[in-house]
């Protein structure tokens, strides 16, 4: 990342010449944790491609996953309307942010640990997978798993032709629908193929540039 990519003086710090930083997922949007950064940090950060931050009970800068190797790498780096608050999209290297080992910080509700939220194809996926780990036999998904490959992809077969059908006939609920069912059987296909959506976003952002 160019050292350009954020005026660093534009930027409104505190009284202690710190400002937050929200770190989240670029691919999927996942909040992944909150740290400061200060001038120093942020410029770091930009000159390196790679997350820094500023301690305030070591009185330091650090680099996220100096020690653990979970490092995060800066995809995109923006200010807010106010320019005291900064968002990185990063991608996670090991998919742990959290000093505890979860993805994210912010995996507790109301002290029970939970999945943190994502886009909502992303929710989807993970239903999806955690059937194909814990089947259950009154699961859609599970049978479907169940009966393989040919039962799978007749199912996406089926919904392709039912999207064009709507499409067709030019009704905005029902297309909806249809691709709703589309996207879902697509899933169940890459779930079962082990492969992760992620990677689809990664062709899409590929092609995207």
């Amino acid at each position: 990342m160019s050292s350009s990519a954020i005026p660093v003086d534009k930027i409104r710090y505190d009284v202690q010449g710190l400002v937050p930083a929200i770190v989240q997922d670029y691919l999927d949007g996942t909040v992944l944790m909150m740290a400061w950064m200060n001038r120093e940090s942020l410029q770091k950060t930009m000159d390196t491609g790679r997350t820094w931050f500023w301690s305030r009970s070591r009185q330091e800068l650090w680099p996220k996953g100096e020690t653990s190797g979970h490092v995060q790498e800066v995809k995109s780096l923006r200010y807010d309307c106010d320019s005291d608050a900064l968002l990185v999209g990063v991608e996670q290297i090991g998919d742990i942010a959290c000093h505890t080992g979860e993805r994210s910080c912010f995996h507790q509700i109301e002290g029970q640990i939970a999945a943190p939220p994502a886009d909502t194809l992303s929710q989807v996926f993970d239903v999806i997978c955690d059937r194909k780990q814990n089947p259950s036999p009154d699961s859609y998904t599970c049978k479907l798993f169940a009966a393989g490959d040919n039962k799978i992809l007749k199912k996406i077969g089926e919904e392709s032709a039912e999207v064009v059908m709507a499409c067709k006939d030019d009704n905005a609920d029902e297309i909806a629908g249809e691709v709703a069912d589309l996207i879902y059987h697509s899933l169940v296909a890459l779930a079962h193929h082990d492969v992760d959506i992620k990677d689809v976003y990664r062709k899409l952002q590929e092609r995207r540039r």
